[in-house]
């Protein structure tokens, strides 16, 4: 099977291809860097990975002709929700440390 568009068809195996090689980026960020931003930015990448993997199944497998879209703007409202918080999160640690080093916070330890 094959995702149609404007006349030509791109099989499914591409946008696994692209989901998985964004995944593993993200992975990747999440575990080297150290600014919190960066793991930010990681973590978006993540999802958008999701998203891809989300929109071709929905597309490929055509169950409810949407349920991929649905689950993709849901996802989407979570990475902003989530991309608020964080920012606010690090802000303000930026405020009380001086820095936003992940190594180095001490405002989260017990």
């Amino acid at each position: 099977m094959a995702i149609h568009s404007v006349g030509y068809a791109i099989p499914v195996t591409w946008f696994l291809t692209v989901g998985a090689m964004l995944f593993c980026i993200g992975l990747f960020g999440m575990m080297v860097r150290r600014s919190a931003i960066g793991m930010l930015l990681s973590i978006e990448l993540l999802l958008n990975a999701a998203n891809i993997n989300l929109v071709a199944f929905g597309s490929y497998l055509k169950i409810p002709v949407i349920a991929g879209q649905i689950f993709t703007v849901f996802v989407i409202t979570l990475a902003a929700a989530e991309a608020a918080v964080g920012l606010a999160i690090v802000i303000n640690i930026y405020r009380n440390e001086q820095h936003i080093d992940a190594d180095k916070i001490s405002a989260m330890k017990l």
